[in-house]
Protein backbone atom coordinates (compact mmCIF):
# COMPACT_ATOMS: atom_id res chain seq x y z
CA UNK A 1 0.00 0.00 0.00
CA UNK A 2 1.10 3.55 -0.71
CA UNK A 3 1.74 6.52 1.60
CA UNK A 4 -0.16 9.46 0.13
CA UNK A 5 -0.08 13.11 1.17
CA UNK A 6 -3.05 15.29 0.22
CA UNK A 7 -3.01 19.06 0.66
CA UNK A 8 -6.26 20.77 1.58
CA UNK A 9 -7.82 17.56 2.88
CA UNK A 10 -9.82 18.85 5.83
CA UNK A 11 -12.97 19.04 3.70
CA UNK A 12 -14.27 18.97 0.14
CA UNK A 13 -12.69 16.87 -2.58
CA UNK A 14 -9.47 16.42 -0.64
CA UNK A 15 -11.28 14.90 2.31
CA UNK A 16 -13.41 12.66 0.09
CA UNK A 17 -10.35 11.42 -1.80
CA UNK A 18 -8.52 10.80 1.48
CA UNK A 19 -11.40 8.78 2.91
CA UNK A 20 -11.59 6.65 -0.23
CA UNK A 21 -7.84 5.98 -0.22
CA UNK A 22 -7.90 5.03 3.48
CA UNK A 23 -10.77 2.64 2.79
CA UNK A 24 -8.60 1.07 0.07
CA UNK A 25 -5.89 0.41 2.65
CA UNK A 26 -3.44 3.24 1.92
CA UNK A 27 -1.52 5.27 4.50
CA UNK A 28 -2.88 8.79 4.08
CA UNK A 29 -1.33 11.96 5.48
CA UNK A 30 -3.81 14.81 5.69
CA UNK A 31 -3.26 18.56 5.67
CA UNK A 32 -5.29 21.33 7.29
CA UNK A 33 -4.87 25.07 7.64
CA UNK A 34 -4.88 25.12 11.47
CA UNK A 35 -5.37 22.91 14.53
CA UNK A 36 -9.15 23.30 14.62
CA UNK A 37 -9.49 22.18 11.02
CA UNK A 38 -6.98 19.41 11.69
CA UNK A 39 -9.38 17.96 14.26
CA UNK A 40 -12.18 18.15 11.69
CA UNK A 41 -9.97 16.42 9.12
CA UNK A 42 -9.23 13.44 11.37
CA UNK A 43 -12.87 13.15 12.37
CA UNK A 44 -13.94 13.01 8.71
CA UNK A 45 -11.21 10.56 7.72
CA UNK A 46 -10.88 7.99 10.50
CA UNK A 47 -7.89 5.79 9.86
CA UNK A 48 -5.71 8.55 8.39
CA UNK A 49 -2.06 8.22 9.40
CA UNK A 50 -1.72 11.78 10.66
CA UNK A 51 -2.60 15.37 9.83
CA UNK A 52 -0.12 18.21 9.21
CA UNK A 53 -1.02 21.86 9.68
CA UNK A 54 0.10 24.87 7.67
CA UNK A 55 -1.48 28.07 6.40
CA UNK A 56 -0.57 28.00 2.71
CA UNK A 57 -0.97 31.76 2.40
CA UNK A 58 2.27 31.99 4.43
CA UNK A 59 5.45 31.00 2.62
CA UNK A 60 7.38 29.97 5.72
CA UNK A 61 4.56 27.69 6.87
CA UNK A 62 4.48 26.10 3.42
CA UNK A 63 8.23 25.41 3.65
CA UNK A 64 7.75 23.92 7.12
CA UNK A 65 4.94 21.76 5.76
CA UNK A 66 7.37 20.24 3.27
CA UNK A 67 9.75 19.40 6.11
CA UNK A 68 6.94 17.82 8.12
CA UNK A 69 5.80 15.78 5.12
CA UNK A 70 9.34 14.48 4.59
CA UNK A 71 9.51 13.53 8.27
CA UNK A 72 6.51 11.22 7.79
CA UNK A 73 8.69 8.87 5.77
CA UNK A 74 8.91 8.23 2.03
CA UNK A 75 5.82 9.44 0.18
CA UNK A 76 4.66 7.48 -2.84
CA UNK A 77 2.12 10.06 -3.99
CA UNK A 78 1.46 13.76 -3.39
CA UNK A 79 -1.92 15.16 -4.39
CA UNK A 80 -1.86 18.95 -4.70
CA UNK A 81 -5.52 19.54 -3.96
CA UNK A 82 -5.56 22.74 -1.87
CA UNK A 83 -7.04 25.80 -3.58
CA UNK A 84 -9.08 28.92 -2.97
CA UNK A 85 -11.56 30.53 -5.32
CA UNK A 86 -13.32 33.73 -4.21
CA UNK A 87 -10.17 35.39 -2.89
CA UNK A 88 -7.90 38.23 -3.94
CA UNK A 89 -4.80 37.80 -6.09
CA UNK A 90 -2.38 37.49 -3.16
CA UNK A 91 -4.18 34.46 -1.71
CA UNK A 92 -4.79 32.94 -5.15
CA UNK A 93 -1.09 33.20 -5.91
CA UNK A 94 0.07 31.85 -2.55
CA UNK A 95 -2.33 28.90 -2.21
CA UNK A 96 -3.11 27.90 -5.78
CA UNK A 97 0.28 28.50 -7.38
CA UNK A 98 3.23 29.00 -5.05
CA UNK A 99 2.34 26.37 -2.46
CA UNK A 100 2.25 23.49 -4.98
CA UNK A 101 5.46 24.84 -6.54
CA UNK A 102 7.28 25.05 -3.20
CA UNK A 103 6.00 21.67 -2.01
CA UNK A 104 6.98 20.06 -5.31
CA UNK A 105 10.47 21.46 -4.93
CA UNK A 106 10.99 20.63 -1.24
CA UNK A 107 9.14 17.35 -0.64
CA UNK A 108 11.31 14.35 -1.41
CA UNK A 109 10.47 13.19 -4.91
CA UNK A 110 7.47 10.78 -4.87
CA UNK A 111 6.53 8.25 -7.52
CA UNK A 112 3.39 10.15 -8.53
CA UNK A 113 2.28 13.77 -8.47
CA UNK A 114 -1.34 14.76 -9.00
CA UNK A 115 -2.24 18.43 -9.53
CA UNK A 116 -5.81 19.72 -9.41
CA UNK A 117 -6.49 22.32 -12.07
CA UNK A 118 -9.85 23.41 -13.52
CA UNK A 119 -11.55 23.70 -16.86
CA UNK A 120 -11.39 27.44 -16.21
CA UNK A 121 -7.62 27.31 -16.82
CA UNK A 122 -8.33 27.67 -20.55
CA UNK A 123 -9.31 31.27 -19.83
CA UNK A 124 -6.09 31.97 -17.96
CA UNK A 125 -3.61 34.60 -19.15
CA UNK A 126 -0.14 33.28 -20.00
CA UNK A 127 1.59 36.54 -19.02
CA UNK A 128 3.55 35.32 -15.99
CA UNK A 129 4.58 38.83 -15.01
CA UNK A 130 1.09 38.99 -13.50
CA UNK A 131 2.52 36.83 -10.71
CA UNK A 132 4.94 39.57 -9.67
CA UNK A 133 2.39 42.33 -9.04
CA UNK A 134 0.22 40.18 -8.47
CA UNK A 135 -2.89 40.64 -10.57
CA UNK A 136 -3.81 37.02 -11.26
CA UNK A 137 -7.31 35.57 -11.15
CA UNK A 138 -8.51 32.02 -10.51
CA UNK A 139 -8.27 31.01 -14.18
CA UNK A 140 -4.68 32.25 -14.32
CA UNK A 141 -3.78 30.25 -11.23
CA UNK A 142 -5.14 27.04 -12.69
CA UNK A 143 -3.28 27.61 -15.98
CA UNK A 144 -0.08 28.00 -13.99
CA UNK A 145 -0.73 24.64 -12.29
CA UNK A 146 -0.86 22.96 -15.71
CA UNK A 147 2.40 24.72 -16.60
CA UNK A 148 3.96 23.38 -13.39
CA UNK A 149 2.74 19.87 -14.10
CA UNK A 150 4.10 19.97 -17.64
CA UNK A 151 7.48 21.24 -16.42
CA UNK A 152 7.69 18.50 -13.79
CA UNK A 153 6.71 15.81 -16.29
CA UNK A 154 9.40 17.03 -18.69
CA UNK A 155 12.16 17.33 -16.10
CA UNK A 156 11.42 14.32 -13.88
CA UNK A 157 11.06 11.41 -16.29
CA UNK A 158 10.88 8.87 -13.44
CA UNK A 159 7.78 10.49 -11.90
CA UNK A 160 4.20 10.21 -13.14
CA UNK A 161 3.00 13.83 -13.01
CA UNK A 162 -0.48 14.67 -14.25
CA UNK A 163 -3.22 17.26 -13.77
CA UNK A 164 -6.97 16.98 -13.69
CA UNK A 165 -10.17 18.95 -13.84
CA UNK A 166 -12.50 17.64 -11.10
CA UNK A 167 -15.47 19.43 -12.63
CA UNK A 168 -17.84 21.95 -11.06
CA UNK A 169 -19.01 19.91 -8.11
CA UNK A 170 -21.16 20.75 -5.04
CA UNK A 171 -18.48 21.39 -2.44
CA UNK A 172 -17.96 24.45 -0.25
CA UNK A 173 -15.96 25.96 -3.12
CA UNK A 174 -18.30 24.91 -5.91
CA UNK A 175 -21.51 25.78 -4.08
CA UNK A 176 -24.65 23.68 -3.55
CA UNK A 177 -25.97 24.35 -7.06
CA UNK A 178 -22.94 22.97 -8.89
CA UNK A 179 -24.14 20.61 -11.63
CA UNK A 180 -21.38 17.96 -11.78
CA UNK A 181 -21.23 14.60 -10.01
CA UNK A 182 -19.48 14.89 -6.63
CA UNK A 183 -18.19 11.32 -6.67
CA UNK A 184 -16.69 11.77 -10.12
CA UNK A 185 -15.05 14.92 -8.79
CA UNK A 186 -12.70 12.98 -6.51
CA UNK A 187 -12.49 9.55 -8.10
CA UNK A 188 -10.02 10.67 -10.79
CA UNK A 189 -7.46 11.83 -8.25
CA UNK A 190 -7.90 8.54 -6.37
CA UNK A 191 -7.45 6.63 -9.63
CA UNK A 192 -4.32 8.56 -10.58
CA UNK A 193 -2.90 8.03 -7.09
CA UNK A 194 -3.40 4.30 -6.71
CA UNK A 195 -4.27 2.49 -9.94
CA UNK A 196 -1.92 0.02 -11.58
CA UNK A 197 -3.70 0.42 -14.90
CA UNK A 198 -1.46 1.33 -17.82
CA UNK A 199 -3.73 4.32 -18.43
CA UNK A 200 -2.31 6.07 -15.35
CA UNK A 201 1.33 5.11 -15.90
CA UNK A 202 1.74 8.24 -17.96
CA UNK A 203 2.99 11.77 -17.42
CA UNK A 204 2.24 15.25 -18.63
CA UNK A 205 -1.44 14.62 -19.30
CA UNK A 206 -4.65 16.40 -18.31
CA UNK A 207 -7.68 14.37 -17.21
CA UNK A 208 -11.36 14.85 -16.57
CA UNK A 209 -13.40 11.94 -15.21
CA UNK A 210 -10.61 9.46 -16.01
CA UNK A 211 -10.33 10.56 -19.62
CA UNK A 212 -7.73 12.65 -21.41
CA UNK A 213 -9.01 16.13 -22.14
CA UNK A 214 -7.59 19.04 -24.18
CA UNK A 215 -5.81 21.72 -22.19
CA UNK A 216 -4.63 25.23 -23.00
CA UNK A 217 -2.01 24.98 -25.81
CA UNK A 218 0.17 27.54 -23.99
CA UNK A 219 0.97 24.88 -21.38
CA UNK A 220 3.08 22.99 -23.95
CA UNK A 221 5.39 25.99 -24.45
CA UNK A 222 8.66 24.89 -22.81
CA UNK A 223 9.92 28.46 -22.64
CA UNK A 224 6.77 29.43 -20.76
CA UNK A 225 7.23 26.45 -18.42
CA UNK A 226 10.77 27.56 -17.66
CA UNK A 227 9.64 31.14 -17.15
CA UNK A 228 7.07 29.88 -14.65
CA UNK A 229 9.77 28.05 -12.70
CA UNK A 230 12.03 31.10 -12.77
CA UNK A 231 9.36 33.55 -11.67
CA UNK A 232 8.23 31.20 -8.90
CA UNK A 233 11.82 30.88 -7.71
CA UNK A 234 12.21 34.66 -7.79
CA UNK A 235 9.15 35.12 -5.59
CA UNK A 236 9.76 32.28 -3.13
CA UNK A 237 13.54 31.92 -3.03
CA UNK A 238 13.00 28.20 -3.68
CA UNK A 239 14.60 26.82 -6.84
CA UNK A 240 13.38 23.79 -8.72
CA UNK A 241 15.76 20.86 -8.07
CA UNK A 242 18.22 20.23 -10.85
Amino acid sequence: MARIFITGSSDGLGSLAARSLVEHGHHVVLHARNERRAEDALRKVPGAETVLTADLTKLEETKQLAEAANACGPLDVVIHNAAVYRYGPDALLAVNVLSPYVLTCLINKPKRLVYLSSGMHRGGHPNLQRMLIPTINYSDSKLYIVLLMKAVARRWKEVYANALDPGWVPTKMGGPGAPDDLEKGFETQVWLAESDEEAVKVSGLYFHHKRHRPYAPAADDENLQEEFLNVSAQITGVHFPG
